[in-house]
C-alpha cells in the first residue's frame, strides 16, 4: 500500500516494517505492528490491533475491536466477529487434509469465531468449525468440533471444562458469575444471559 494510501486512512497505525496490500480495507483507529502482511482482498475492522509478525491472507472478515496477538496466521476461510481475542501463537487451518504437492485451495473449510471468543495461546483450531459467542478456549487446546456460546473448553481434543462469562470469569456452578455477579440459565443449546 503507498503513503498515499495509507494517509487516507484516518486514525490507522501501520509500522513501516508491514505490508498492507492494495486493495485491503483496515478500520479507523486499528493499528498493525511489526512484519505483518494483510492481503490485499482482507477486511479488518474498526479499532483493532494486529501484533508482530500477524498474516492476514486473503478474503479474511476481522470485526471490530479485535485484538491478534504475536505470531497468528489469519488464513483464508476464516471469520472473526466483534471483539474476538487471538492469544500469541494460536493456529488456524483451512485445509482439512493438505498436501505439498497437490493444491487444496478449493477445500477450504470456513471457521467461524463468533463475538468476544478468546482463543487461548498456542491452541489449534481445526478448520471447518464455529467457536460460539463469549467462549473461550485454554492455552493450548485443539479444537476440533463446534463449542458453544460460553464454552469453556481444554485438552486434546477438546472437551468441556465448564462455563465463563462475558467479563472472562468462569461462573460458579449455579451460574453465577463470582466477578461481576451476572447471572445465566440453562437452554437447549447451553447457557444464556439474563437480562
Amino acid at each position: 500500500m503507498s503513503d498515499m494510501e495509507k494517509s487516507g486512512m484516518k486514525d490507522v497505525f501501520i509500522h513501516e516494517s508491514a505490508y498492507v496490500d492494495e486493495g485491503a480495507s483496515v478500520g479507523q483507529g486499528t493499528r498493525i505492528w511489526h512484519f505483518c502482511h494483510v492481503f490485499a482482498s482482507a477486511r479488518i475492522g474498526e479499532a483493532c490491533t494486529i501484533g508482530q509478525n500477524v498474516m492476514i491472507g486473503p478474503e479474511v472478515e476481522i470485526g471490530r475491536g479485535c485484538r491478534i496477538q504475536n505470531n497468528v496466521s489469519v488464513y483464508k476461510g476464516v471469520t472473526l466477529a466483534d471483539d474476538v481475542f487471538c492469544g500469541p501463537s494460536m493456529v488456524f487451518t483451512n485445509i482439512y487434509n493438505p498436501r505439498a504437492h497437490i493444491n487444496k485451495m478449493e477445500q477450504v473449510r470456513p471457521t467461524r469465531v463468533r463475538q468476544g471468543a478468546t482463543l487461548g495461546a498456542n491452541c489449534t483450531i481445526v478448520c471447518g468449525v464455529t467457536i460460539g459467542r463469549w467462549a473461550m478456549i485454554g492455552a493450548g487446546t485443539v479444537v476440533n468440533r463446534d463449542v458453544g456460546d460460553y464454552e469453556l473448553v481444554v485438552g486434546n481434543p477438546c472437551r468441556q471444562l465448564g462455563w465463563v462469562c462475558a467479563c472472562g470469569e468462569r461462573l460458579a456452578d449455579d451460574l453465577r458469575c463470582p466477578g461481576c455477579r451476572k447471572r445465566y440459565e440453562k437452554t437447549e443449546s447451553g447457557i444464556q444471559a439474563l437480562a
